[in-house]
């Protein structure tokens, strides 16, 4: 693996591991925090993926941008399109005032982001059963 593929990967466990710690909180769990991880997981984990294809981007949160990128070399990941345009909101709406996440959202994505890890992980050749 690449070094800087490898770097991705850190980052996106790294608001994996956020995303799973908010989401066993049982005193206030900040459900905007959650979705907002889940996205970023998703996304580091696409930028991941073309880093390793050797690939390039630009500072891009758009999922769905980044997936159409990511189809020439994993055309199976179609099947993700829905999931990442649900999470690619999340980059952005619930970090202003006026809207906020609920736990049935928040529990949402949670479950995309972890089927999408997990596929993003096996076609990286990593482990899947980390977290």
């Amino acid at each position: 693996m690449k070094p800087m593929t490898a770097e991705w990967v850190a980052k996106a466990e790294a608001d994996f591991a956020t995303m799973q710690r908010e989401c066993q909180a049982t005193e206030h769990p900040n459900y905007d925090g959650i979705c907002f991880h889940a996205q970023q997981c998703a996304e580091k984990y696409l930028k991941a993926r073309l880093c390793e294809a050797g690939g390039t981007f630009g500072k891009i949160h758009d999922l769905v941008a980044l997936l159409d990128q990511v189809l020439e070399i994993e055309p199976m990941w179609e099947s993700f399109r829905q999931d990442l345009a649900y999470l690619s909101d999340f980059a952005v709406s619930f970090r202003y005032p006026g809207e906020s996440s609920d736990k049935e959202s928040a529990l949402d994505a949670q479950r995309r982001c972890r089927r999408f890890r997990t596929v993003a992980r096996t076609a990286l050749g990593l482990k899947t059963d980390a977290f």
